[in-house]
């Protein structure tokens, strides 16, 4: 019966560390009613409508080239209307000549081999036959909306806005991937990555309980109602998805949760966190959960008319206080040491 019973103990303080580690606590702090929009607000929500049906009212991808230009060209124009200098990054996948698209926001102080970088990130390409309305122009969206906002910030980190080309089936997890090819020149050109968030789905919302759910065995501890964002990554990430969190919830009034969990997990690397991950630096991702919650995922009905453009504006404007907070942080995150990377096998 000791054994037994020292044994069940083990068991228990193994599970318990385990979750301390994986979550953020408190699991869901924020409980209230979420305030209205402000006439600022609101004037989000509308221009994050004109960007998500610009982007993404039809499928865009290597399937579909014109649309994906098009998709890139909106992006490109939107973002030189803001007066921002273009950094596209262009390579080939095939017969085809595709780009990342970025732009730099340099930090107060003159920037030295020594300056961090923090990356944000969005795909621009859709699924198969998808229109990707939420998955991923929410992301896009949002991301152009960063853009607008941090135009002017002066912080203690260099900032690099980043729209990928090719996250989606059969390029994700492959060199192809557009946030693979980033990654890969940041590790190559010795830039000291101090972290990367990717914005992926981020505008599907509900009350209703059982809207939500989880791989096993979150589903025990994370509430059942969809109507949160979540910051999630890999261990390595624990560190900056607790700081996401903690930053996203000190400004602004709408339920978050955080967590880590190894890649084998259903769903927790499936977005271009993955790649700089890959590569050694500390990766997270802000979603709505996407599959976990949206029944339009990855299907011809993921349409602009579908999205929560409301709660996408109260998101990207925490969104935007987040990343300011993290930008501002003094330089002092742990750099990771950065392995040789093997290519790695394609996934299905």
């Amino acid at each position: 019966m000791l054994f037994v019973a020292t044994g069940l103990l083990v068991m228990v303080m193994v599970a318990a560390t385990a979750v301390r580690f994986c979550v953020v606590f408190p699991v869901q702090p924020f409980t209230g009613q979420v305030s209205a929009l402000d006439d600022s607000a609101r004037a989000m929500a509308l221009r994050l409508e004109t960007h998500v049906r610009a982007v993404a009212s039809r499928p865009h991808n290597l399937d579909h080239p014109e649309a994906l230009e098009a998709s890139a060209v909106y992006i490109e124009q939107t973002l030189r209307d803001l007066e921002y200098t273009l950094k596209p990054q262009v390579y080939r996948v095939g017969s085809a000549e595709v780009r990342n698209i970025e732009v730099l926001i340099e930090p107060a102080v003159a920037s030295t081999e020594k300056t961090k970088t923090l990356i944000v990130g969005a795909h621009y390409d859709s699924p198969g036959d998808s229109p990707g309305a939420n998955d991923n122009g929410t992301g896009v969206a949002a991301l152009l909306e960063l853009a607008r906002g941090l135009k002017n910030l002066r912080s203690n980190h260099r900032l690099r806005l980043v729209f990928f080309v090719n996250e989606e089936h059969p390029y994700g997890k492959t060199p192809d991937m557009g946030s693979y090819q980033h990654a890969k020149a940041m590790r190559d050109t010795g830039e000291q990555v101090a972290g990367m968030i990717a914005l992926e789905t981020l505008g599907h919302f509900s009350g209703e309980p059982g809207s939500q759910r989880f791989p096993f065995p979150f589903g025990w501890i994370y509430p059942d109602r969809g109507n949160f964002v979540a910051f999630v990554g890999m261990p390595r990430a624990r560190s900056l998805v607790n700081r996401c969190v903690t930053k996203f919830r000190a400004t602004t009034p709408f339920p978050a949760i955080g967590g880590v969990a190894p890649a084998r997990v259903e769903g927790i690397d499936l977005s271009d966190h993955w790649a700089y991950d890959h590569f050694g630096f500390p990766a997270c991702m802000a979603t709505d959960t996407a599959p976990f919650r949206n029944p339009f995922y990855h299907s011809p009905l993921d349409t602009p008319d579908t999205v929560d453009y409301t709660n996408l504006a109260r998101v990207t404007t925490g969104l935007e206080s987040m990343v300011r907070g993290l930008a501002c942080e003094a330089q002092q995150t742990p750099l990771i040491s950065v392995p040789q990377i093997k290519k790695p096998k394609p996934t299905l």
